[in-house]
């Protein structure tokens, strides 16, 4: 399959080239980024390119997008449009406005728009789903992912609101939620969106990504750090989620915990590529005894290599056409529901600070 891989940042550079470089499945023939490009950042024998647009249909079989939150949705547009087939980043996009443009897209070009969705594909993941129905019907699902420190790209596009369309929310949250279908199956409708945001630690310099390079002005994000929610399915499934690039714990920390009526499942891991890490370890505790479920290892990123395996014959599945739209729409609208919770001003009075 002869692929396109659009933007060279961290993403693209780290995530997407290298694996598709080695898989058998693929061949890398352009790159297409407008800034500077290493000499070696570029396979041989494929072209460089600085517009997507130059990317011609007929020489192209899919476009990995792996650029700015922003340009996301209107690059992909514009190649689906053109009867470009496109595995996109998450976020997939930053309102239903943009979702909506790409099923449009979609059907315009009649190619395929397939979404990025590690969480989903990584085997404790799946192990926990698979303990999960044997759960009885679920009560309630926490989910969190918190960085001791973790800020990504500080003073770029990642901390600027307008380029990144939110913080810690947009970035791990889509995980989160993407990992909180997975458990609870089939795809949740949220009855009752609350949410909370805070940034105590996104100008600090020192709750840095480190492992992803760059330097961090202080001073200069205008994003959360930290958000935190509660939701409610139509079904009456409980969901807290909290997402939070930096806090005040030692280790990066995910925490998957489900709870139903036969009893609960805890997953605790450390979702990413940051190398201050936690074993894997899933347990099961019923009428107060606790077991643990053997896992197989994999390493660090195979959900990656996981989604490369499955895109071929999800390309070539008439069916899968829109559904990946119709998900991220219900995902961002979500993400939009927590954020505009988190803006409404909440009264202060004496009378409630004595209730609290």
């Amino acid at each position: 399959m002869r692929v396109a891989v659009v933007g060279l940042g961290w993403a693209g550079r780290t995530i997407w080239l290298p694996r598709l470089a080695r898989h058998p499945a693929y061949r890398v023939t352009a790159v297409v980024e407008p800034g500077p490009v290493a000499e070696d950042a570029v396979p041989e024998g494929a072209d460089l390119l600085t517009d997507a647009g130059s990317l011609r249909p007929e020489a192209v079989d899919l476009a990995v997008v792996a650029v700015p939150n922003h340009l996301h949705a209107p690059v992909a547009e514009q190649l689906l449009a053109r009867g470009i087939p496109v595995f996109l980043e998450k976020p997939v996009c930053l309102d239903v406005d943009e979702a909506d443009r790409l099923a449009a897209a979609e059907r315009t070009g009649g190619a395929v728009l397939l979404a990025g969705s590690a969480a989903a594909h990584r085997q404790d993941v799946r192990a926990l789903a698979e303990t999960a129905a044997a759960l009885g019907p679920l009560r309630h699902v926490g989910l969190s992912w918190v960085r001791a420190g973790g800020v990504p790209d500080g003073g770029g596009w990642f901390t600027d609101r307008r380029r990144a369309g939110g913080g810690a929310l947009v970035d791990l949250g889509w995980h989160l939620l993407d990992a909180a279908t997975a458990v609870i199956g089939g795809d949740p409708v949220f009855r009752d969106v609350l949410g909370t945001v805070s940034a105590d630690f996104v100008n600090d310099r020192g709750r840095t990504a480190g492992w992803r390079g760059g330097d961090r002005p202080a001073g200069t994000g205008d994003v959360e750090d930290t958000a935190r929610g509660f939701l409610v399915t139509e079904t009456g499934v409980s969901v807290a989620l909290r997402a939070g690039w930096a806090s005040h714990e030692p280790v990066d920390t995910t925490r998957i915990t489900v709870e139903g009526a036969a009893g609960t499942a805890t997953l605790t891991c450390t979702f990413g590529f940051s190398p201050n890490r936690l074993p894997v370890c899933l347990t099961r505790t019923r009428d107060g005894v606790t077991t643990e479920v053997p896992l197989p290892g994999e390493p660090i990123g195979a959900e990656y290599e996981r989604q490369l395996d499955l895109l071929p014959a999800q390309l070539a599945d008439p069916a899968a056409r829109g559904v990946a739209a119709a998900r991220s729409r219900r995902t961002v609208s979500v993400v939009e529901r927590l954020y505009a919770s988190a803006r409404v001003p909440r009264p202060h009075t004496a009378e409630t600070a004595s209730v609290a």
